[in-house]
């Protein structure tokens, strides 16, 4: 029995919904075994002028070339529209 309780993080990002992606590993026989594809997120603070404060993210580094691009302002309105947020 283990005592110690864990917290397991899910990898979704916040914004575009992204999960992760399973498939297969396959050998030169043929073999194939179940894998992970794990998105790429990290944990990012970001600064909303509008309401002066801060917000922490889980986003994939795709979406944060997105939130560089637009400004995080924009990139919140579009997800809140689309029910994400």
């Amino acid at each position: 029995m283990l005592s110690k309780s864990y917290i397991i993080m899910s990898r979704v990002c916040d914004i575009s919904g992204k999960r992760v992606m399973y498939g297969n590993n396959v050998s030169h026989a043929m073999n194939k075994t179940r894998r992970r594809f794990d998105i790429n997120l990290i944990k990012k603070r970001f600064y909303i002028p509008e309401e002066d404060k801060w917000i922490t993210l889980k986003v994939k580094t795709s979406v944060l070339k997105t939130i560089n691009k637009k400004g995080i302002s924009a990139v919140l309105k579009e997800a809140k529209a689309k029910g994400i947020l």
